[in-house]
This record gives structure tokens, sequence and C-alpha cells, in this order.
């Protein structure tokens, strides 16, 4: 919608600024509607300021009409009511209900329409025109004396100029001269003179507007009071404008590193959802895969006899396959390389998810962008390095397993197999024996299974130790080192706010200071 606005600052009565005003107004009307005697809902603004008017903002509105006329759609009779109502239905409005005098008031639409939207009358005026065009003999007195049809405010009668004026140019200054002196020399009228004609109207509209300023005033000043509160809040939320010295600027960085930290450890810590999750990986993800890991296929009968041959090679074992037993174990140890890389993987990325969720929660950051995605970028490769010292730490745990073999496990198996009566040799008598391997099967079985809650406790303290704490600790440690060898234009660089935050802190300041200057006004004049 676009609106023109005129200003009249001195002589506004005269001819020749009267004559530009008409000119402005028809020629904007004809840019949006044609010459076609259509209308349009967008308004045209015109401030006009002079010491000879009053403080009043008027709404000339179409006239209603009942036919439409010749290059109008049939529809515009509608659209000009519907365009009446949505301002005159405004509880704050004040309707001026204009009616021709030379016609029955009982028709007139402006006073029909004025009863449905203000049944009460406390905000209609009535306006009777034309009082100088009525039949001679005939009179108005009793419209404007309230006799015929009464209104809650009296009725005021006026003597605009004709067309014949117009077309002459007569100014308002003669034709308002004119105006008074028909109602002092008129016999009908003469007693309402002092009651009648534009400028009475003028100052009863104003006086009206006046006392409904002061009723409604406290409930006005209430309002700006909650929106100076209001605009106040969104203000110190969008945040203070950066200082231009490159030592503000990097304290204010370091404010905002400071505060998404303290969010992503929230996070961590429980004050803020997610940090559940590593647990969870814990928990339920890590012991899942453990027990998914395919010894059963591994450690068939045809696999471990498969080892253990190959493993002797051309010199038969005497009497426990140690060689075998070394290499079964070595290579299920194996196996827990995958669950615990997929530990510090799962882990990792519940990280990321919270640096990004972090991120968009630390409010302060949104104004900068280019910040937001430096600390983003900081944070996510100090995330990767954390992965990849936890993947070292955590592989190295199940390289450890497989490197040194608890011989005392096997020693208790067999002192375990001798309090049961099997003799220790008795498993060398059949070398090839099917329950030989059996045997063997489930005593690196029985091994493994300690091995995997061995890996089971210490997977987590080294994913946690590696991963979790140093996040805690320095996931920005190494962005500061950067920032301090930042040079000023470089630090400016990363505060370069958001074009749209910078555009609507300076609308919030310019709203706030009319909003103060609104009540400083209320507060500096008498109500009473």
């Amino acid at each position: 919608m676009q609106n023109f606005f005129i200003c009249l600052r001195k002589n506004s009565q005269t001819s020749f600024f009267a004559a530009m005003v008409r000119k402005e107004i028809e020629d904007e009307t004809n840019s949006l509607t044609g010459r076609l005697k259509q209308i349009s809902p967008v308004p045209i603004h015109l401030s006009i300021y002079s010491p000879n008017v009053v403080n009043l903002t008027l709404i000339d509105l179409p006239g209603l009409t009942k036919v439409a006329v010749e290059g109008q759609p049939e529809s515009i009779v509608q659209e000009i009511e519907t365009m009446v109502r949505t301002y005159v239905e405004k509880p704050n409005c004040i309707i001026l209900a204009i009616t021709s005098a030379n016609r029955d008031i009982a028709t007139s639409d402006a006073i029909k329409l004025s009863r449905e939207v203000d049944p009460t009358g406390e905000r209609t005026f009535g306006v009777l025109t034309k009082l100088d065009l009525m039949d001679k003999g005939t009179n108005a007195l009793e419209v404007l004396e309230g006799r015929s049809y009464r209104l809650h405010h009296p009725w005021v009668g006026v003597v605009n100029r004709s067309q014949a004026d117009i077309n002459k140019n007569i100014d308002m200054i003669i034709a308002r001269r004119r105006e008074r002196e028909f109602f002092a020399s008129s016999v009908d009228y003469r007693h309402l003179a002092g009651k009648m004609g534009s400028e009475h109207l003028a100052k009863l509209l104003s006086k009206h507007l006046e006392s409904l300023i002061k009723t409604r005033m406290p409930g006005i000043a209430c309002l700006i009071n909650k929106s100076i509160d209001e605009i106040e809040a969104e203000l110190h939320q969008l945040g203070k404008p950066v200082a231009i010295d490159s030592g503000a600027h990097l304290h204010t960085i370091l404010e905002l590193c400071s505060a998404f930290d303290l969010v992503f450890k929230d996070h961590l810590h429980g004050g803020r959802p997610g940090g559940d999750r590593i647990c969870s990986v814990f928990d339920n993800q890590l012991p899942h895969a453990l027990r998914r890991l395919p010894f059963d296929r591994y450690l068939s009968l045809q696999n471990v006899r498969k080892v253990i041959s190959e493993a002797d090679g051309y010199q038969p074992h005497l009497i426990a396959p140690e060689h075998g037993y070394r290499r079964l174990i070595e290579v299920a140890v194996n196996y827990f390389r995958g669950p615990a890389e997929a530990s510090v993987d799962a882990v990792h990325s519940i990280l990321k998810e919270l640096v990004r969720r972090s991120l968009a929660e630390t409010q302060e950051l949104k104004r900068f962008p280019t910040l937001q995605a430096e600390v983003s970028r900081a944070a996510n490769e100090a995330l990767e390095r954390f992965r990849e010292d936890s993947k070292t730490t955590t592989l190295r745990l199940v390289d450890m397993e497989s490197s040194y073999i608890t011989v005392d496990f096997f020693r208790r198996l067999l002192q375990d197999d001798e309090k049961g009566g099997i003799p220790p040799a008795a498993a060398s008598i059949d070398r090839y024996a099917e329950t030989h391997f059996h045997q063997i099967a489930s005593n690196i079985t029985s091994y493994i299974r300690m091995v995997s809650e061995t890996l089971r406790n210490s997977i987590p303290k080294s994913v946690v130790h590696c991963q979790v704490r140093e996040a805690k600790r320095s996931i920005l440690d190494y962005f500061y080192v950067q920032l301090g060898q930042m040079k000023g234009n470089q630090l400016a660089a990363l505060l370069n706010e958001d074009p749209a935050l910078r555009e609507r802190r300076q609308q919030c300041i310019k709203r706030l200071e009319l909003h103060k200057s609104a009540r400083d006004e209320i507060d500096s004049v008498s109500w009473s």
C-alpha cells in the first residue's frame, strides 16, 4: 500500500494551495483507480499544518450510494458500504453523519448506518448541509432543534461552497464569511447562528475529542507504559550496539563465547535436555552391540579345529594347543573394536548435536551470524580432535586385551576341572576328538565373556574422559588462542551484525523514543 503525504505549513487556506491539494488528490486517486469513477481502500494521507486549524484527524469517506453509475461495477454499492463500515465501526471513531437538508431525513443512509454501528449515539454528530438550497418557505428547524430526529449530540447546520463557487476558486476564508452571514441574516436560523456553521462544528468536535481523550487517558497511559516495557524487553534481547574499538570487540566476543559455553555445559549437566543420550549409549547401545558380536560363529567346532590345526603347523601340540588358544583369543578380541569405535562415534554425534542446539539457544549469538559460524566451526573441529584421541585411547584398551592374556584365568579353569574329577591331561588323549575342540571353544568363550565385561566398563570411562570431559573443559580453547592472534579488523568482521537485526534495533529505539515522548507529553498536561 502506497500512501500520499502533503504538508501545508503556511497560508493553507489560499486558493493556490487549495488548488494544489485538489490536483494532487485527484492525480493520486486516478493513478490508483483510473478515470472510471472507481474507488480504492488505499488511503491518501493529507497533513495540514496551520495556526488557523484545530487538532483533528478527518477521514473523508465516499458517499453511500444505492445505484452504480455508468463505468462502475454493480458491486460498488456494497464495496463502498464495506469500506465505510471498516472505519465507523471502530469504537474511537467520531461519526459525522452528513445529510442534505433538501431531502427526507428518514431516508438518510448516513443516519441509518450510524445508528447500526453506534446505537447509543455517543459517537455520532448529525450535520445538515445545503440549507441555502431548500425551497422557499421551508426550513430545517425541526431537524436542527431535534424535534423530528433527536441525536445524543445537537445537530449542526453548515453552508458549503456551491459548484459554481468551486469553479470560480472562491477560497475558504470567503466561504466561511458567507456562511456566517447566511445564518446571521436568515430569519429562520438567526437565533441558532452561534451554534451553526463549519467553524462551530470544528470547535464542537475538538471539544468533544478533548473530553474523550480525558476520559480515556488513564487507559492510554497504561497502554503506553506497557508498550515501553515490551520494547525495552525486546531491545534487551537484541542487545546493545557494538562498540568500535578492538579491545571492546574482543571483550564482547569472549562474553558471547562464554554464553555459548554455559549453554553447552548446561546440556551436559542435565539442566537442558540432550546429555542423557550419552548415558543411553553406554547403557543400551554398547551392551547390545557386545551381545551381537558373532562369537558363536567364530568359535564354532569347525572354525576352532581349523585355527588349532593351522596354529600347530607341521608339529602337533603335546598337551594344550597354546598357539591355537592365543590365535583364537587375539582374533576374537579384535571383534570388540567395532563396538568401541561405534561408541566413540555415537557420543561424537551427540556432542555435535548439543553444539548445534547450544548455538541455536544462545540468544546473544544470533545477532552475529559470522561469529556464530566461527564458534560452530571451532567447536566442531575441537570435537573432531577429541574423537580421534578417544578412538585411539579406546582401541588401545581393546589392543591391550589381545596383547596380554590373563593366564590365571585358564589356570583357574584347570583347577576347576581337577576339582570336578577331570584329569589335567585328559584333553590330550585324543587331540582331534570333538570333545577336545568343544572344551577349547568353551574355555575361550568364558575368557571372552570376561574381556567383554571388562571393556563394557572401561570403554565408557575412556570415551567420557577423552570426549565429554574435554568438551566441557576446552571446547573453545583453541579458538581463544586464534582470537588472541587476530587483528582489529578481523575481530570487527566477526561482529558483523545481521542487518535485519540492526534495522530492527533501530526501529525499536525510534519506537521507544516516541512512546517515551508520548508518556512525557501526557505527564506534562493537566487532565483535570
